[in-house]
This record gives C-alpha cells, structure tokens and sequence, in this order.
C-alpha cells in the first residue's frame, strides 16, 4: 500500500544499520583510493622501463642506418639522405620490407601498422590485453623498417611498445581492465614524452586517443608516467626544445586571419590524404600474394622514390628542423609535400611496422611553408613568416588527420617552445578540426579499427547518472507495505497496482525500511502469512540526495529492480526507486541536454512592451496620444 494506506499494527525491530551501504561507501572509496596510488606505481615503473626502451629504440635505428647506408657500426644520427649507393639505393628499403614481413609472420602479426589504432583496438574490444611479444618485436621490426629507409617516425612504435610493456603488466597483475587501460595509456604516452619531451601533448593524447575519459584515477597515473618519460629525455637525449626554429613574434590581427585560412587548407589536405593511405591499403589487399611480402613491395617503392628524393627516406627529425627555419627552397618543400607522402602512403599501406606523427608533421610543416611563402610573394604586407606558417601547418595537419586537437597544439608549443604561437596554433588547428569533422567521418587513427566493426568514442561528456539526484526521479507509483501486512491484503493491493516489480519495500511502525519482500514468495506462502515473516532484511537503501549511479551499482549489487528511499535526517523511507525511475530519469537528462528550446521570446517581450506603453496612465503613452 502508499504511504496514506498504512494502518496500525506490531512494530518490529528497526534497522540496525541504516549507515550500513555509507560504511560501504566510504570504504569502497578509501579501497580506490589505495588501488590508484598502486596503479600510479606502476605507471611510473613502466614510464622509466619505457624510457630506457625508447633510448634504445632511437639507438638502435642508428645502428641500423649506417650499418645498411654507410657501412660502419655506429650509434650517431646519420641522415640517410647523404648516402653515397646510388641506385643500389632502391633495395635497401626493400631488404628491409622483407626481414620486418618474415617478423610479423614468424613472430606476431600485431608488429604491422603504427602502433596507435592498434592499441585503440585492443583498449576497445580486448580489455587492454596485448600480446608480450610485442614489447620487443615492435621497437626491433620498426628500428629495421626505419633504418633501412622506411620514411616513418620512431613514436608510432615506441607508443606501441610502451602499451605492450603497460598492458603485460597489467596482465601479471590482479587487476581490473579499466586499470590496465590505465596503465597501457601510461606507458604509451610516457613513449611519446620519453622521444620528444613533451608531458602535457602525451596526456592529451591519452585522453584524445586512448583512455575515452578524463577523471582522477586516469589522469593522475597518466600524468604521472608522462613526467617521468619527460624526465628520461632529459637524461637520455638532453634538454632544451626538441625541435629548434627562429624566434617567433607576436603576430598581428591581420596574420592571425591568414593562418587560420592556412590552416582551412591544411584541413582539406589531411583529409585527401588520410582517403589516399587507406586507398592504397585497399589496394595492398588485393595483390595476389602472400601478405607477408607486402612491406618488401612497400620497400621497393620507398627506394625508388628515395633515390630520386634522398631526403624523403628515414626519420627526417632534421627535415622538420629545416622546414622550420624558413630558409629551404620551394622546389624541396614540395618534393617533401608529395615525394614524402607518396612513399610513406605507401610504406604504410603495405602493413610495415613504423610512425605517423613525424611524416604528418614533415608534410603538413611543407605545406604550411608553401602556402607562407606564397602569400608572402604575392601580398607581403600581410605580415606573415614563413617559419611560422610552417609550424600551424605541421599542428593543423596532425588535427585534421588525427582530431587530436589539444594534442596538436600543445605539442608544437612544449616541442619548439615558442610561447608567441599559441594564437594562431589555436586558429589554425581550430580550423583544420573543423573541416575534418564535417567532412571526414573516421580519422586517421581510427579509420582501420572502424572497418572492422570497432566503434571508437568521440565525446567524453560528464556522466548523467552521476549529477542526477535520487530525489528528482522516484514518485508516488511504488507501493511500501507495513511488516504486518498478509499476503492476502499484499496480493491484492498488487492486482489493484499493477506493479510488475520483482521486489516490494516494507517498514515498521516508525515508517523505517525493514527489508524487502520478493514478489514470488507472495503466491507460495499462505494467504495469512505475515509478511515480516518472508522479508530479506538486506539493508541497502539510498537517501533522496544521492546520485542515480550509486542506486544503480546497489541494485546491481543486490541484483534487484527496487531500492527504499529514506530521509537523510530520520532514516524513515520516502518513496521507491525502481529501474523505470531510473531509466526515465536517464532519458529526461538527455533530452534536457539535448533538446532545442527558445528560452527567452523576443516577440512575447515585444508584446510586454507595446502593452505596456498602451497601458492607460502611462505619461509618455498619454503625451504621445
């Protein structure tokens, strides 16, 4: 019955515990607590083995370069660029192409690609579960595909690396799948810091990319690794901008306009060719042959077009660096816009093993100076650089490709330092995002995953059940039964109800939650049978104030449909709260949120006014009459 259909009868005894689930509560909250100082642990065990791996990493793609361009065993950066072969040129690559192929046939599959939609897909559909293996076969598949010429960075594969290193120990660990995520989005994005130095781009790019959410018990173990693999390049590769440029000015009004306008163009670039890599991928597909010889094929080409273009092969850090002065020539310029992307396209559609961020941003860098510099040539008083062109243009290209937005940004400034560029980075990367949104439905990044049936989240928005109140969602419909009603009196008030609950809710005399009753013990029990008899005292209840998720997780927890509301001051229950309430609270949020409405009427106010000045007594109406 409601609460006015309570009659007379004998109390029982009161609840014990009515503070029982917040005694739950506080501890389940201290437990968290505890859980992420050792999740943070061992976010930054993994950030520190990472740092040392990717050291190992970039030596080793040394080691490879001048073993397979020079003919010497040495550690020091060597361009490939310089190389002295010739046409023999064009096998190198090719040799490459085959040892990386007979890896990932021998080894493990998961080696091909550049390492972020990989980790995507095992965060979204395998709890974070990667194969061990690839801790070592990906730092040493990719150092031989760059090595020998492939045109790919070393951060795809040393995000990949640290996801592996994170997510394996996660996997020794007994652990949940949310904290291994944790941990596979520390140790990749403590990679990334550990190569360029950039802490604040690596955790956007864990929010942006990996981890689909933004709370305490992500952030903190994240930002935790990304100061120690920040940390570990300072120690390992020096301090100082990672990428070094002229000094930039603050720009005016007119510059900022231009380079958001460069960054439109940049945006409808990323877009083609984001359409192209996966075209030729397609078309990778379709070569009757093993695919095992697809990175050899993909080498070839490399060769070709590096014996042509030197200095489309290997890494190209110091092609960015040049880019960036403003000093390189056009005809260079371009041949890095489309020799580089014609032959890292196709290295990367051939499923090898290596980077995207560094050819993007040689590209777009490219580009942006072009666009700079022809702008500049035709209405210098714009008041444009072109060093500055080419840095919105390297951000924009990797914003529109990716939509990593504060990604982009953040990294061009912590890697250059170049605090003057904030603006028109926010401009540009702001623009390249926009047409890439509208115009493009998956990204770079999530393109692959998303062919085979993998959907990836594009909005972190707070969670509705969360900043909803019990109180503004249970009504007057529940039925709450005293312990001294029958059965009989129980059924009937069902039948009259309506009520399809599996649970009822009963009080004692001083209307406080006694327990609940199951639907199912009414119709096999007497008819006389007093209900306090058959009741489960299973102390979980709400108060009015709480939020719906903490309802939910209780009814979940007694694996219920019903939970007693009670008042926070006398513990007397209030109401009923089932999973309709619930549900109907969940979809009124949405359309609250989402639903259109004019909330203030110009032409109700217009009537206001014109009532008002027609309003008899009003000086100025009367005057004017």
């Amino acid at each position: 019955m409601t609460r006015k259909e309570y009659d007379s009868g004998i109390p029982i005894s009161p609840l014990l515990s009515n503070m029982e689930n917040r005694e739950r509560g506080l501890k389940k909250t201290f437990l968290q607590k505890s859980r992420l100082i050792r999740i943070c642990l061992m976010s930054v065990t993994v950030a520190i083995a990472i740092s040392l791996i990717a050291k190992f990493l970039v030596t080793l793609i040394n080691f490879v370069t001048n073993v397979a361009f020079y003919g010497k065993i040495d550690l020091a950066f060597n361009s490939p660029a310089s190389n002295h072969l010739g046409i023999w040129v064009i096998f190198i690559p090719a040799i490459g192409g085959i040892i990386v192929g007979f890896m990932a046939l021998y080894g493990s599959k998961a080696i091909r690609g550049h390492g972020i939609p990989e980790a995507m897909e095992q965060i979204l559909v395998n709890e974070s579960r990667i194969k061990p293996s690839i801790t070592f076969l990906k730092p040493i598949s990719s150092a031989i595909a760059i090595g020998t010429g492939g045109p790919f960075g070393a951060e795809g594969p040393i995000i990949a690396t640290g996801g592996a290193l994170g997510s394996t120990l996660g996997q020794l660990f007994k652990i949940s799948a949310n904290e291994r995520k944790v941990i596979l989005a520390a140790g990749a994005t403590a990679g990334m810091s550990a190569i360029f130095g950039t802490p604040i781009a690596a955790v956007f790019l864990a929010i942006e990319l990996l981890l689909f959410e933004f709370s305490p018990r992500s952030i903190l173990p994240v930002a935790l690794a990304c100061i120690t693999g920040a940390a570990g390049h300072h120690l390992l590769f020096g301090a100082g901008p990672v990428i070094e440029m002229p000094n930039l000015v603050t720009p005016s009004n007119m510059a900022l306009a231009v380079y958001s306008f460069i960054g439109v163009l940049i945006g409808f670039l990323s877009i083609g060719i984001t359409k192209v890599v996966y075209l030729i991928e397609d078309y990778f597909e379709k070569i009757p042959i093993h695919w095992m010889w697809y990175p050899a094929l993909g080498g070839l080409a490399v060769g070709v077009i590096g014996y042509f273009a030197p200095h489309t092969l290997g890494v190209g850090y110091d092609n960015i660096t040049g880019i960036l002065s403003g000093n390189w020539p056009i005809k260079l310029l371009c041949s890095l816009v489309f020799l580089k992307f014609l032959s890292w396209a196709i290295a990367l559609g051939s499923g090898t093993s290596g980077g995207t961020l560094a050819p993007l941003l040689t590209m777009g860098g490219a580009a942006g100076a072009i666009i700079g510099s022809l702008l500049i040539s035709r209405f210098p008083e714009l008041g444009i650089t072109i060093p500055m062109a080419a840095l919105i243009g390297m951000s924009a290209m990797f914003a529109g490709a990716s939509r990593a937005y504060l990604t982009s940004i953040t990294f061009a400034l912590e890697a250059t330092m170049q605090s003057h560029a904030l603006l028109p980075l926010l401009g540009a990367c702001t623009a390249a995002y926009i047409v890439s949104f509208f115009l493009m439905e998956n990204t770079i990044m999530t393109e692959k995953i998303a062919r085979r049936g993998v959907v990836t989240p594009d909005s972190y928005e707070p969670d509705v059940l969360q900043r909803t109140k019990v109180s503004e969602v249970i009504n007057n419909e529940g039925i709450i039964l005293r312990v001294k009603n029958t059965v009989a009196e129980a059924i009937e008030l069902l039948s009259l109800k309506n009520i399809r609950d599996g649970y009822l809710i009963t009080v004692d005399d001083n209307l406080k939650y006694a327990g609940t009753v199951k639907l199912t013990d009414l119709y096999v029990e007497p008819a006389d049978t007093i209900l306090r008899k058959i009741i489960q005292p299973d102390h979980l209840l709400v108060y009015k104030n709480d939020s719906l998720r903490i309802a939910v997780e209780l009814m979940a927890k007694q694996n219920g449909d019903v939970l007693p509301v009670v008042n926070a001051d006398d513990h007397q229950v209030m109401g009923v709260l089932s999973y309709r309430n619930i549900i109907s609270g969940y979809n009124d949020q949405l359309t609250e949120n989402e639903g259109a409405r004019t909330q203030i009427s110009l032409k109700r106010r217009r009537m206001k006014l014109l009532l008002k000045r027609k309003k008899p007594g009003n000086g100025s109406t009367q005057e004017g009459v």
